[in-house]
């Protein structure tokens, strides 16, 4: 979308509720958490079964980083380290 929130394109096409998009900054990957489907995405849940993915902000095949539990409060605010290495998350999983 436009930073003013206008022309909103979707660019995740699977089975998941996918949440909490957030960008390299690079801008070329995008991380975010999927949630499955019988997981009402209105109410904000946490401490739910969910996938960390990264795919090509271009669009394409999301690859899974992580199986954890988390959900809201998981990656809320931008979690990329300044050098696109690393990112930050949080989860009730032990890794």
């Amino acid at each position: 979308m436009k930073a003013d929130g206008s022309n909103p394109e979707q660019v995740t096409f699977d089975e998941y509720n996918d949440w909490f998009p957030h960008f390299l900054p690079d801008g070329k990957w995008i991380v975010y958490l999927s949630f499955p489907k019988e997981i009402d995405p209105s109410t904000h849940p946490f401490y739910q079964k969910v996938y960390l993915r990264l795919m090509p902000a271009s669009g394409g095949v999301p690859k899974n980083i992580s199986y954890l539990y988390g959900g809201q409060g998981t990656i809320n605010v931008p979690s990329w380290s300044p050098d696109s290495k690393k990112i930050a998350f949080v989860t009730n999983t032990k890794l």
